[in-house]
């Protein structure tokens, strides 16, 4: 393997890291607030970016390459996105003068987790400028750090299709142009597109009048988050903050972002036929009508106790089916945005939404999770196993779209879900102990959420980690496994496990 091409191409990619830096130096020269933090964070990254570079000047990316560079640029875009946020809480009491809860905060941020170490007082000792960054990370890495790469430079798109192959959620790459490079340029298009056209309806909601906390730099902020799928929030009360003209807008933005981008193209060509007839849309479709509509039922019937925030009082009301269509809408597709603590309502919604959390977005969008079209693979292969078991003598392949699933991808799905089940449950039952060593009592609805909110990236989970907790009690270790599963689940496990047993395999 060679290494020297990986860590050469890292350094690109840290200097074009360095270059959004000047947003948030902006924000800063705006308010006046910690200029001199991104000034610093852009010299340090764009020095770093050329000492890297200097490795390997013309790297020739392999597939074993692709998979170390994907996986280490994730790694290294989370430790370098800690620089502002150290910086700022130098000599402070700032949470995240921490380096793990820097670390933390930077990994779910780039991953767009939306986990946060960061409470409603931490939230307000910030900078405007500091909080914006917090909210481009997962802007950054809702399209893919390694997809934009491709769209911008040259040297990176020679190996576009084995990057993307790396990086892209869902089992498989679907290509809409000739060149790779050009299929990046659209996807970052279309989202880029998605993210002004949500600007621009937030702050026109509130220059008409019917948000007036939603000013240009929240909108701007939530912007940044809603299309990846992030979740972060420079408010405490997340959505909940904003009235519920802004919480009904959003709705349409937060499902659209769990639908495959690629579909879009195909709209935009005037093929919209390709679009309702794919079958995991219409699969995503059905699942959030579906949730949605037994999520209202649990809540009329009164499963949620009535809240100080966004509260649900039961019974047939607008606020009831706003409640469960923003809630399906944020969680089915690891959003985590929220307008109620759900973390306070009865076990039976708190189990429904639980559910709701492993189902994922399609493949191709930003959200996280096992994603739709593995579930259905992974039906419709049960469904075969069945079937030809009772008839052994009858040969019937894995169809999907009408078009027949290769076997070597039906593996490979049923292999990642194995792996995210099992990596899932085993990350539950060691954040239980490690809690129970440090004297914290965790719930086994708490720690199961902790796991599955982490490698699923979703965000927040129940009880004190609902939308408007945090995780900051967690001991570091717990937090350093929860680092990891962001890591893995953002990159969908395969590509970094697949590294470690290069690494192993080598040196036998």
């Amino acid at each position: 393997m060679d290494w020297q091409a990986s860590v050469g191409l890292l350094g690109t990619g840290l200097k074009y890291l360095a270059v959004t830096m000047f947003v948030p130096l902006f924000v800063a020269v705006v308010y006046m607030e910690d200029i001199w933090v991104f000034a610093l964070s852009i010299v340090f990254v764009t020095t770093l970016g050329f000492a890297l570079e200097r490795i390997d000047t013309d790297p020739d990316i392999g597939p074993r390459e692709a998979l170390v560079f994907v996986s280490l640029a994730w790694l290294t875009a989370a430790v370098v996105g800690t620089i502002p946020y150290l910086l700022a809480g130098f000599g402070t009491s700032s949470t995240l003068a921490d380096p793990v809860n820097a670390l933390f905060e930077s990994m779910s941020g780039f991953t767009t987790t939306g986990a946060t170490v960061m409470g409603q007082i931490s939230l307000e000792q910030h900078s405007h400028a500091l909080l914006i960054w917090r909210q481009l990370t997962q802007w950054l890495g809702g399209m893919g750090i390694i997809v934009l790469m491709i769209a911008i430079l040259p040297e990176v798109a020679v190996n576009g299709a084995q990057l993307m192959a790396s990086e892209a959620p869902g089992p498989e790459l679907q290509k809409l142009t000739p060149k790779i490079a050009e299929t990046a340029r659209v996807l970052w298009l279309i989202y880029f597109a998605f993210t002004l056209m949500y600007i621009a309806v937030m702050y026109g909601l509130h220059l008409a009048g019917f948000a007036p906390n939603m000013d240009l730099y929240n909108a701007v902020a939530h912007g940044f988050t809603t299309l990846p799928t992030g979740g972060f929030s420079p408010q405490a009360e997340s959505i909940a903050y904003f009235s519920a003209a802004v919480q009904w807008a959003a709705i349409p933005f937060l499902v659209v972002a769990g639908v495959n981008f690629a579909l879009f193209w195909h709209v935009l060509k005037g093929e919209v036929d390709v679009m309702l007839e794919n079958t995991e849309f219409r699969a995503y479709a059905g699942a959030i009508a579906v949730t949605t509509a037994v999520l209202s039922l649990l809540l009329v019937r009164g499963a949620a106790p009535p809240l100080d925030i966004g509260g649900v009082t039961g019974g047939v009301t607008e606020n009831t089916f706003r409640q469960a269509a923003f809630q399906i809408a944020s969680l089915l597709n690891s959003t985590g945005y929220a307008t109620s603590d759900f973390a306070q309502w009865g076990t039976h919604a708190q189990v429904f939404l639980l559910f709701v959390m492993f189902i994922g977005g399609s493949a191709g969008s930003t959200g996280g999770g096992v994603k739709v079209v593995r579930w259905l693979v992974v039906f419709k292969a049960i469904r075969r196993e069945l079937y030809t078991t009772a008839n052994p003598d009858v040969v019937e392949p894995v169809r999907l779209s009408g078009s027949v699933v290769d076997e070597d991808a039906v593996r490979g799905i049923a292999s990642f879900t194995l792996l995210y089940i099992l990596l899932f449950g085993f990350s539950a039952v060691f954040i239980s102990l490690d809690t129970a060593r440090i004297g914290i009592e965790l719930t086994t609805l708490e720690a199961v959420s902790a796991s599955l909110a982490t490698i699923g990236n979703i965000g927040p989970g129940f009880g004190r980690l609902g939308p408007f907790g945090n995780y900051l009690f967690f001991s570091d270790a717990s937090k350093m496994l929860m680092i990891f599963l962001m890591w893995v689940g953002r990159l969908e496990i395969v590509p970094v496990l697949a590294v470690f047993i290069s690494v192993f395999d080598r040196n036998q």
